[in-house]
């Protein structure tokens, strides 16, 4: 009995191999019809016998190529044709507004074995790709995903190339970026004043030499330029930091293999496993306090070091010739996107760097390195970029409209709604500067160019001052505007598809709140509806506003201020100390007019403040950077904790000051403290009889996020894991917002 299927498939199915997979398994069970692309997705048509369909069927859904997805499938039974082969058909080009775009993705384990095989045409091929990895994102211009509207379309492919790129069963068929040695891209080494010093191999050879030596260069990678040095050169690494401005902020470190990994950190199979994965993204890992090879200058005082893997050709020759890990951090300014062509770089690096390695095919999106941890055997996203987005999910609604969520001001990335698919972009950045606001507005132009999107809605955050709340503002379009910790519980409820009543427990270091303060320390009951905020932290002032979260000692004073008469300040002469008489008298003046002071229930600040009481720092070079410093003080052994106590429905905590004073060690400060955040959210979660939600970037520590969910055994915990838990993943929390 012979019968005819026609399939509609939506996902991540163009671009990825998808049509040749559907080909071979026809083929292999001898079945006629026809595959294409179409405005959703791809189209199909399969017949033959039964026993042969049902085979197919079962390979459709198992043996789907590494980068696809299947999202949605309609499987209609037809009357029988009687096709005489299986073939793919010509796409329609004008059927590409559903289209999903996938991320870039490092090199697979077919291209990397021919690279290292000298018997292989593209042995030592610095571009080498086929369809189940190398660039995507990065180079696509438009859709539909050909070559044509790629930056590889003025290199036009040898015969070797073409014959491959024409062979549906050959593994580069449609792969989009395909070259060689004879017809793709070319690298090139320059020193700084633009010279070209050599091109190609030759260009590898000599920029592993330089790095050796001790100099600092930036090399083009996927989605930006990296600034690389030695990773174990300290004199090198002082001059990077020196050159950079940027004193303490971690670096991460791109080791050869997993092997030179382990001879540095301590890491867990389900670490190995993210590091080796195809995204290959920056895995934060515990260092090995007995091995001395890597500087401390990459990560000091802390105990923790971010690791990855090469995940381009370039990346892994370079690091077989050097032999050596290295420093590979986003090539940028402070607060400023990462550097994607010649031009930006020497104007903006000109004085940091002394040579460059850059090639002929432009980056056309940019896209920055993602960083995750590893909290138990679940996976934290603290930066979704290459490897991980464009990230797309279906979502079933009668929304009809285009809806664009903007995001917060922090971290920034937008998401879009769009026939069905929820689409978050990437990793923006925090929107300081002009520079990163014209990249918001650029990912946005890509966006709207790939999906011919045009927003009916623009969903944003109540804060008023927010650059993306001014900019959806001025659009003259329905703005719909959602409470920050409230988008990222609706984060987390989006991504675990819960819909059911919860205690949101939002913690982070900023966010605009209903009563015009700054909230970040949360207890909110939640359903997709609505929220109601039961229990916050005691507040306190942030004298000067902004200028409080870098110099984090004004938020230690602030709160001195609220728990001592003046008589009483001489107790606290380590804090006080820290200012002049005339900075003493003024903040004191604005702590008690409440003049240029906000009021804020942020955990974030309280951890600066605990810093400051420890004696660990009085300012911050970096985003949580007293956080990182506190949980690396944290000492199993200690058991004792501060107590908070509940007061109605504020949480106080100023009361332990005094007692830290006494403590004097910074170790013991830092483990009370966390301990006390894990009993105080335990005491408060433990009198509401619901599951829990997590949210913001306090979250990011991983040992308060362990010590919750060992403790935990009745209820449900659910945290973001794919979507970013801090403020990169407040747009899809927007947008769920909406569709609510």
């Amino acid at each position: 009995m012979k019968k005819r299927y026609k399939y509609k498939i939506e996902g991540i199915v163009q671009g990825v191999g998808f049509r040749p997979f559907i080909y071979k398994i026809a083929y292999a069970n001898s079945l006629n019809g026809f595959v294409l692309n179409n405005s959703l997705g791809v189209e199909l048509e399969v017949e033959g016998s039964l026993e042969s369909l049902e085979l197919f069927d079962e390979a459709l859904h198992v043996e789907l190529p590494p980068l696809a997805r299947i999202d949605y499938i309609d499987k209609e039974e037809l009357e029988f044709c009687g096709f005489d082969k299986f073939e793919i058909k010509k796409s329609n080009s004008k059927a590409s507004k559903y289209t999903l775009i996938s991320p870039d993705m490092s090199i697979c384990d077919d291209c990397l074995a021919e690279l290292m095989d000298k018997d292989d045409y593209r042995y030592d091929y610095f571009f080498i790709n086929c369809t189940n990895c190398g660039p995507r994102y990065s180079i696509i211009k438009t859709v539909p995903y050909d070559r044509a509207n790629t930056s590889m379309s003025s290199f036009k492919m040898c015969k070797k190339c073409n014959s491959e790129y024409t062979n549906p069963l050959n593994r580069r068929y449609h792969a989009q970026p395909i070259s060689c040695c004879k017809c793709g891209p070319e690298l090139f080494l320059k020193s700084i004043d633009g010279k070209l010093l050599t091109k190609n191999s030759e260009a590898i050879d000599m920029l592993s030499d330089l790095i050796y030596k001790g100099n600092i260069v930036a090399m083009k990678g996927m989605g930006g330029f990296h600034l690389v040095c030695d990773a174990t050169n300290d004199k090198t690494l002082k001059s990077l930091r020196e050159r950079k401005k940027r004193p303490t902020k971690p670096f991460a470190v791109m080791f050869r293999d997993i092997d030179e990994v382990k001879k540095s950190c301590i890491i867990s199979d389900a670490q190995e496993k993210m590091i080796t994965s195809q995204q290959r993204p920056i895995v934060i890992v515990k260092k090995d306090k007995n091995d001395t090879s890597i500087s401390k200058i990459v990560a000091p005082y802390i105990d923790r070091l971010g690791v990855f893997l090469p995940y381009t050709p370039v990346h892994v020759l370079l690091l077989q010739k050097l032999k050596k890990p290295i420093v590979a951090t986003s090539a940028n300014r402070s607060g400023e996107p990462i550097v994607t062509n010649e031009k930006n770089l020497k104007e903006s690096l000109f004085d940091v760097i002394d040579y460059y390695l850059d090639y002929n095919r432009e980056i056309v999106n940019a896209s920055d390195d993602s960083v995750l941890q590893i909290v138990g055997k679940k996976q934290v996203m603290m930066r979704a970029s290459r490897g991980f987005t464009p990230m797309s999910y279906r979502h079933k609604s009668n929304e009809k409209r285009d809806i664009l969520a903007v995001g917060a001001h922090q971290k920034n990335s937008i998401a879009l709604y769009i026939n069905n698919q929820i689409i978050l972009s990437p990793y923006i950045g925090d929107l300081d500067s002009v520079k990163s606001c014209e990249f918001f507005l650029k990912t946005l132009d890509t966006f709207k160019r790939f999906y011919n999107f045009e927003p009916k809605v623009i969903v944003c955050d109540l804060h008023p001052n927010y650059f993306t709340t001014q900019w959806a503002k001025k659009q003259n379009l329905d703005v719909f505007q959602v409470q920050h910790h409230y988008a990222h519980i609706l984060s987390c409820m989006f991504e675990h598809g819960l819909d059911k009543k919860l205690l949101g427990v939002a913690w982070d270091g900023t966010g605009y709140g209903d009563d015009g303060t700054i909230w970040g320390g949360e207890f909110l009951l939640c359903d997709k509806n609505s929220y109601e905020r039961v229990v916050h932290f005691e507040p306190f002032l942030l004298l000067g506003g902004d200028a409080s979260v870098k110099d984090i000692k004004r938020v230690a004073l602030s709160m001195v201020f609220d728990i001592a008469k003046d008589e009483e300040l001489s107790k606290f002469t380590n804090l006080t100390k820290l200012f002049s008489k005339s900075e003493l008298s003024v903040l004191k003046q604005m702590h008690k007019k409440k003049i240029n002071a906000i009021e804020c229930t942020s955990v974030g600040r309280i951890f600066d403040a605990i810093a400051v009481f420890s004696g660990i720092c009085s300012k911050v070079s970096y985003d949580g950077e007293s956080g990182l410093l506190i949980e690396s003080l944290y000492d199993e052994n200690i058991n004792e904790s501060y107590e908070f106590y509940l007061d109605g429905e504020i949480i106080r905590y100023k009361h332990i000051f005094p007692q830290m004073l006494k403590d004097m060690d910074p170790k013991l400060i830092a483990t009370k403290f966390i301990n006390a955040l894990v009993d105080i959210f335990f005491k408060i979660s433990n009198s509401y009889d619901l599951d829990i939600a997590l949210g913001g970037g306090v979250f990011q520590n991983r040992t308060i996020l362990e010590k919750i969910l060992e403790k935990e055994k009745q209820k449900k915990i659910y945290f973001p894991q794919k979507i970013p838990i801090n403020d990169s993943g407040i747009a899809l929390g927007q947008i769920y917002g909406y569709l609510r």
